[in-house]
Formats: C-alpha cells, structure tokens, sequence
C-alpha cells in the first residue's frame, strides 16, 4: 500500500521540525483511504509531552481524542502520526520500534531536511512509497 502526500503537508512537516528544534516535534495525520491507498491531505500539530521531548516524542493526548472524535463525526480519517528526530535519519528508532502496535498506521518521520513514511506492522515499521500530490 503506498500513501499520496500534498505538497502542502510536506511543507507543514518540515516546518514544524524546525520550530521545535531541538525538540521532537509530533502530530496527527489526517486524510482518506482512496483505492486502496492513503491520502495525508492534512498536518494537525500537537504538544510533545514527552518528558524528555529532545529524545522522545508522545502525542498530547487530548489532540489525539479530539482528531478521533472528529473522524467519527465523518471528518477526515487519522491515518497515522509523525514526528522529527533532531539528530538523526528519517528511520524509525528503536524506540519507535518498541512503540508499534500492529495498527498498520502511516508514521511519517522528519529528519536531515528528509521526510519518510513507514507503516506499523506490529513487528516494527515497513517503508512505504510515498508519492506527492497536489
């Protein structure tokens, strides 16, 4: 399964990577399943409350619910997360391996002027072709 990505988000991802240097900047993925495929038509940022925020990252909460409740209200569908390493590659950590459910949700990771996507496949993260749209 590959992912469609707008320019537009791109942008907003590395942005945000930049703006939370030298934090891990994370957020929610928002969009609609098309033919198969993943559409990310939007960025939503959120607060990292990590409590080391330089070398993890965690999703307020209360973004994440609200991003939920909004998709069962027939708004746009989260279909994955991201956030930024500072100091890195765009591949997933081990820490982000410890982190995988299995819930086959796109993460897309910033890092070294890069962004890459990945699915969670419950063993880890798979790397998906990302093409860009719009």
């Amino acid at each position: 399964m590959n992912v469609e990505v707008t320019s537009d988000v791109i942008a907003r991802l590395h942005e945000e990577s930049a703006s939370a240097h030298p934090q891990e900047c994370c957020g929610i993925l928002l969009g609609e399943e098309r033919h198969g495929n993943d559409r990310i038509t939007q960025a939503i940022p959120a607060p990292n409350v990590a409590a080391e925020p330089t070398r993890h990252f965690e999703i307020d909460p209360a973004i994440l619910l609200a991003a939920h409740r909004t998709a069962r209200q027939g708004g746009p569908k989260v279909l994955g997360y991201y956030h930024s390493h500072p100091v890195g590659h765009p591949v997933p950590s081990a820490t982000d391996c410890e982190h995988s459910t299995g819930d086959l949700r796109v993460w897309a990771i910033i890092a070294d002027g890069q962004v890459a996507f990945w699915r969670d496949t419950g063993n880890g993260f798979a790397p998906i072709t990302c093409h860009m749209v719009g």
